[in-house]
């Protein structure tokens, strides 16, 4: 047993003074005890939850490489993302199927598998090889599904597409959570795709037709229905803090889930990486396919998107968190035991200076 004690925790409803009991992995309590280890005042936030990174500290999900996902995912795990999900974007068949079956070998270090792709629209493809883009095909999303072994967690489809809403509402039906991106469809064509089970907007204005005063396309459709939550890529590239604050304003931090987007870049400085088949320069933080602007996912970590979230956009912190942590966690169905801090979830969390820097993280009662 362990007492953390004189912190600032951040609830889902307010921050509070106190601190918790670690024992056997779990949150045992919230409690004013004499701590054991004594944290200076400094914030205490749940471990975030991020459903949508390629990697990061060089090395990519997409790989087929057991020992470079493992080191994606301890690089995240630093930065407090103590449940992860593994990205994948378009690539060929053979392709996805290797890396769909090392990432379904690789136990906790991961809470699932999502394909971004290959399913999406070439006129939103964004850093998506269009050659490789194809219709939705039920028999390769079987065969997917088989290989993951139960660890394929979210699939992004845009909507438009022949034969779309049928395979959208066969993931749902698996247990599959799917999400609309990469999309030209207007907001009609969108809302029949949340009919038919979707519940995520991949990386809501980005790879996505924008909203426009007399068609609203998927933008509004995801913002105005209460059933689906919003990805964000809160990293000052993809999305302008006017924009992140609208959002938020929208549909409120229980449909918003801040995310990375990261790839192999993060945490590595500016270079030439590769996402996918796709080559990717980084500048000055950005990361682009080279020798065009298409933006090719984001450098961060999920620590710096929150601390965008309170210091650039205003957000309050119990809602940042809230974003970070609890609403994805809701998204993949493990609320019930990671996402917030309270009493019998896992000792999941992050201590944070008065900065928002990461100072420890810990993750089912283990400081990483």
């Amino acid at each position: 047993m362990t007492v953390l004690g004189n912190a600032r925790l951040v609830l889902p409803d307010g921050v509070r003074r106190g601190g918790l009991r670690v024992e056997d992995g779990l949150i045992a309590a919230l409690t004013d005890e004499t701590p054991d280890i004594d944290l200076g005042g400094r914030y205490v936030v749940p471990g975030f939850v991020d459903l949508h990174v390629h990697g990061g500290a060089g090395a990519s999900y997409q790989s087929a490489d057991p020992a470079e996902a493992r080191r994606a995912a301890e690089f995240h795990l630093a930065h407090g993302t103590t449940t992860t999900m593994a990205s994948l974007v378009t690539g060929d068949p053979a392709e996805l199927r290797a890396a769909v079956a090392v990432l379904a070998g690789l136990g906790d270090v991961i809470a699932g598998i999502h394909l971004e792709g290959p399913f999406l629209a070439p006129s939103r493809c964004g850093a998506h090889d269009p050659a490789l883009l194809r219709a939705p095909d039920p028999a390769e999303f079987g065969d997917l599904l088989a290989r993951a072994r139960g660890r394929l967690r979210m699939i992004t489809v845009a909507p438009e597409l022949p034969g779309a809403l049928e395979l959208i509402a066969e993931a749902a039906a698996a247990g599959v959570v799917a999400a609309v991106g990469h999309t030209d469809a207007p907001a009609a064509v969108t809302r029949s795709a949340f009919d038919a089970g979707a519940r995520v907007a991949t990386h809501l204005f980005n790879g996505m037709r924008p909203l426009h005063h007399r068609e609203g396309g998927p933008v509004t459709a995801a913002l105005t229905d209460p059933r689906v939550t919003v990805e964000l890529i809160n990293d000052g590239v993809h999305l302008a803090a006017e924009t992140v604050h609208l959002a938020f304003q929208a549909a409120g931090a229980d449909r918003v889930a801040l995310v990375t987007d990261a790839m192999a870049a993060a945490g590595m400085g500016d270079g030439d990486y590769r996402l996918g088949v796709l080559e990717v320069q980084v500048r000055g933080g950005r990361a682009t396919l080279a020798g065009g602007t298409s933006i090719a996912g984001s450098t961060i970590t999920m620590a710096d998107a929150f601390r965008r979230a309170v210091r650039d956009v205003g957000v309050p912190i119990e809602q940042a968190a809230r974003a970070a942590a609890l609403t994805p966690a809701r998204v993949l169905g493990l609320a019930g035991r990671t996402g917030s801090l309270e009493e019998g979830k896992a000792a999941d969390l992050v201590v944070l200076e008065e900065d928002l820097a990461v100072a420890r993280v810990m993750k089912n009662g283990h400081w990483r």
